[in-house]
């Protein structure tokens, strides 16, 4: 026993030295960003690793871009956007997942198939035959058609592994409670859901990052006036032989806040996820 519990302690260390040499590599882009947004332009070019300091201290790009650039449209498409497409992509991929795994109908390994494809597959090979449904049903340049490809986009995945945590919740459990009466609905969302919380949030995490960074689905599908992406808006500052490095990277540092602030809510549940995943 005492050996089962030390490698279980092992795996967790392992697992939590590995996230935080993982979010070292990954924030070190992003610090890189925000400390240059913030500097004169001839020192972004001397001494990009170096911090702001009273003589390169600069905030002309963020004066640019709120100046200039409808920041305020872009930035609540973004975050419309990938709101709504996350709601739908985790209380459709949980039903999906729940129902796939829960009930054995006929097509079942079919439609299980078909999803892992999704996963396999980059949605992307398919975007002349989307941008064709798209104009066939009258959205292109509206948000609503990026909500519904975000959405497709992240079912796969999130059937995936909210299925797989699914699996590790006790059928007894499931069974006691239909015993008392309780209906299959109230099972899902009283029973079924808070146990897998961590997976939802490791579903929220991967499947938000994406969308609010994307740039090929918005330059596609809604790159008209008034409904471009906050990635899409900072592409105005970069031009064929001109770029405006100062308005760029002031435009990603505020990109950046909104994507960091509900990273953090989730990451307590995440690491959870994850860790319950190593130790299975």
């Amino acid at each position: 026993m005492a050996m089962v519990n030390r490698r279980v302690n092992f795996n967790r260390i392992a697992v939590h030295a590995a996230l935080i040499f993982y979010t070292l590599i990954a924030t070190f882009p992003i610090g890189l960003v925000l400390i240059n947004s913030m500097k004169s332009r001839s020192a972004i070019f001397g001494n990009p690793l170096s911090v702001p300091t009273p003589a390169t201290f600069d905030l002309i790009g963020y004066s640019q871009v709120l100046e200039k650039a409808a920041f305020g449209t872009y930035f609540g498409n973004s975050l419309i956007v990938t709101v709504i497409s996350l709601a739908l992509v985790l209380i459709a991929g949980a039903m999906a997942a729940w129902a796939l795994g829960e009930y054995r109908f006929k097509g079942n390994t079919v439609v299980a198939l078909y999803m892992a494809i999704g996963i396999m597959v980059p949605i992307r090979l398919g975007t002349v035959s989307i941008l064709k449904m798209i104009v066939g049903m009258g959205l292109i340049n509206t948000l609503t058609a990026l909500i519904l490809v975000y959405t497709a986009m992240g079912l796969p995945l999130a059937i995936l592994i909210l299925g797989e945590f699914m699996a590790q919740i006790p059928r007894d459990l499931r069974e006691a409670a239909r015993c008392d009466g309780i209906s299959e609905y109230r099972i899902f969302t009283d029973v079924i859901l808070p146990l897998i919380r961590p997976a939802v949030a490791t579903v929220a995490v991967f499947t938000m990052v994406p969308i609010w960074n994307d740039l090929w689905f918005p330059l596609i599908l809604a790159s008209g006036d008034g409904k471009q992406t906050i990635t899409l808006g900072a592409q105005q500052f970069i031009g064929q032989y001109v770029t405006n490095w100062n308005a760029v990277l002031a435009a990603l540092s505020l990109a950046i806040a909104p994507i960091l602030v509900l990273y953090i809510a989730f990451s307590r549940h995440l690491v959870r996820g994850l860790t319950m995943g190593a130790v299975k």
